[in-house]
């Protein structure tokens, strides 16, 4: 559960903007939901068309003069990469370019087992393949001994990466990165790719015309994928490269397209996002990147198609070893509840894949809405990802657990660690620690609703004219709406997996789906009002089309979202023996008549705790009694609490239990007294 903000746009500045821009009324609400009041801002926003000069950027011009100078020489080049899609990307991008100009010219992608970025034992065999020039990309900036290894070996380097720079620039013939302390180019959220692009266009004088029709469909799936600001040059990039890649006659593209399900789609940012970027991703974590690389080069339509193939069965041992991996975690919590408790997540495992880790973290993350830090021990060597929001910095909380750790490293929402051996325990206290010391109250999942729909803006025409607003991504997300009304029917597709909503909302009847959720986990039954936040968009089947609604959250109207989270932060204060408020104490004591209402409310087959909540709640049974009557019942072996889908379920009992012996309950009478 989130708490929802709703925006109210006013209407007189959104029919303004509606009638000077030329967009329909819902896509001017949510431009005036975002602080846009004028068609300028506006414009500077959503119009732009052009790259900037690539020379702008720090070091662009004795980057290109470098790698001229080597073609003409005949030199050999190495063109050094990354195991990620941005990487691989990049990597296609100039190597296909050099090769067109005819240079002397490989690529190196280091495999996942040699970690991030260069290293000794790959510029060994680089040196050994007689090289003379490696140039990086999407990689090279914290790359300090690693370039003085490479002159040391009689190489020369060009870096262009797009990470930020540290105390020291490595030696380099260049180092291309806006992130330079010293780079005075205005934009700064390209991706490795994107600068890859712009190195090539640099490589040609400057001109764009042969860089974005050669690469910018490459270069538009590299930035989907990092998940970098599609804001100004990139907005540009992404829309440019989408158009390229929906008319593509490149047969690799072609063959993913396909494996990804997406042959007779019009291909969006989301279906970047969600079908064709973990294709290439899966191929570092469960192959080599070279597959996918090789997939991006190859002009024979049946080697495509291979390759292609391949990139997707790789993509299914991805989300088979993910889905293992969170079925474990969960497992973990069932078995010891106080897990979840936590202020901080911490599961450790054996033998996890580590590609596929941090993909979990995040999973576990926007389920149980807490940071989440997930490792795995393998062949002695405990490595973990971390993933988190709002204010809680995972880089933060992994320096104040330095002592704790062998090495580590990101930034506010993502990291890597590796923990000392024997030092878990203690990493998971200084992470708690780091939790209570800085964020007394811990940050809370939040969504934002642009706008309340009402009827009358729900017409094809409305939602179509949102299409206006693409490509969506990294801020300039996907607009979310406000939505109320009647619940008719919820039905359960692909076995259980997903749901369909069929509700009425003033006099209309529409479906709203929800993906990864059974019917059980919705708080909803037929005949129950709900108010949703949706995201909207047209289904086009055989011709027919229609509105469709995807529900990011779901709920029953009378619940007070700020009393829930505050209750619920008590009670988990309480359980991991935080200092309350005195008074909290008694309000939170359940007595034997709730226990038995609470019992008596699970049917045979198990339901969501929230729902159970909302059937059963009145003026004296507020949500922290409600959880702790809960707990009690569970600590008496009477109820079961999944973890993962929020159920509570009898167990059987062939005795009677005496409420009171319940341990939260002795607890609590403790602290009353």
């Amino acid at each position: 559960m989130k708490i929802w903000n709703v925006n109210k746009p006013d209407k007189k500045t959104a029919n303004r903007l509606s009638f000077s821009c030329g967009i329909t009324p819902l896509a001017a609400a949510v431009l005036v939901s975002r602080g846009f009041t004028s068609p300028e801002a506006v414009g500077e926003k959503y119009n732009t068309d052009m790259l900037s000069d690539p020379f702008l950027i720090r070091d662009m011009q004795q980057a290109a003069d470098t790698i001229n100078n080597a073609i003409d020489e005949g030199q050999r080049i190495c063109v050094y990469g990354d195991y990620d899609c941005d990487g691989i990307m990049a990597t296609v991008i100039l190597y296909s370019y050099l090769s067109e100009c005819g240079a002397d010219v490989f690529y190196y992608i280091p495999e996942r087992s040699e970690g991030y970025g260069l290293n000794t034992a790959a510029i060994d065999k680089i040196s050994a393949m007689e090289t003379d020039l490696i140039i990086t990309v999407d990689n090279g900036i914290s790359a300090v001994s690693e370039a003085e290894y490479i002159y040391s070996k009689g190489m020369k380097l060009v870096i262009t990466d797009h990470h930020q720079q540290g105390d020291t620039l490595p030696r380099a013939e260049a180092v291309v990165d806006p992130h330079r302390h010293d780079c005075t180019s205005s934009f700064k959220s390209m991706c490795g790719a994107g600068l890859a692009l712009k190195l090539t266009a640099a490589l040609d004088g400057g001109d764009y015309t042969m860089a974005l029709e050669q690469f910018g469909d490459l270069a538009a799936i590299a930035t989907v994928a990092d998940i970098v600001s599609l804001s100004d040059e990139n907005r540009f990039l992404v829309s440019y490269g989408l158009e390229l890649i929906n008319h593509t006659d490149r047969p690799g593209l072609i063959a993913l397209i396909e494996k990804s399900g997406l042959g007779d789609k019009k291909i969006d940012s989301r279906s970047v996002a969600f079908g064709i970027a973990p294709r290439i991703n899966a191929s570092g974590r469960f192959g080599s990147p070279r597959m996918a690389a090789e997939l991006m080069l190859c002009e024979d339509p049946d080697e495509a198609d291979e390759l292609a193939a391949q990139l997707d069965d790789l993509n299914n041992r991805r989300k088979d070893a993910e889905n293992l991996i969170v079925e474990d975690i969960f497992a973990a919590l069932d078995e010891n509840p106080s897990l979840m408790r936590k202020r901080v997540i911490f599961i450790s495992g054996r033998n996890w894949h580590h590609g596929v880790i941090g993909i979990a973290a995040a999973r576990i993350m926007e389920h149980l809405g807490k940071p989440v830090f997930i490792a795995s021990e393998s062949d002695g060597e405990i490595r973990g990802s971390a993933r988190s929001f709002g204010e809680f910095s995972v880089f933060g909380a992994l320096t104040y657990a330095a002592e704790s750790l062998e090495k580590f490293g990101g930034h506010p929402a993502a990291g890597g660690f590796t923990i000392k051996s024997g030092m878990e325990e203690k990493f998971h206290e200084l992470l708690e620690e780091y939790g209570y010391k800085f964020h007394k109250d811990m940050p809370v999942p939040t969504l934002t609703a642009d706008a309340a729909l009402t009827s009358d803006l729900l017409t094809m025409e409305n939602v179509s004219g949102l299409s206006a607003l693409e490509p969506f991504g990294a801020d300039n997300e996907k607009p979310l709406f406000y939505i109320e009304g009647i619940a008719q029917s919820i039905i359960a597709l692909s076995g259980g997996k997903h749901s369909r909503i069929r509700c009425e909302t003033g006099g209309k009847t529409f479906d709203i789906l929800k993906f990864n959720t059974s019917p059980d986990e919705i708080p909803l039954r037929s005949g129950n009002l709900f108010m949703a936040a949706v995201s909207l968009g047209i289904n086009d089947y055989k011709g027919r089309k229609s509105i469709t609604m995807i529900a990011d959250d779901i709920l029953p109207p009378t619940l007070d979202q700020k009393k829930y989270f505050a209750a619920h932060r008590a009670f988990e204060a309480f359980m991991r023996s935080e200092e309350l408020p005195p008074n909290y104490y008694p309000v939170m004591m359940p007595n034997r008549n709730t226990a038995l209402k609470i019992y008596a409310g699970i049917p045979e087959n198990g339901i969501n705790a929230d729902e159970l909540y909302i059937k059963i709640m009145d003026e004296k049974l507020n949500y922290c009694r409600y959880c702790t009557a809960v707990e009690a019942l569970r600590e008496l072996g009477i109820i079961a609490v999944s973890s993962k889908d929020n159920i509570l379920r009898r167990i059987p009992v062939k005795q009677k239990n005496d409420l009171d012996s319940a341990p939260v309950l002795s607890r609590l009478r403790s602290m009353i007294k």
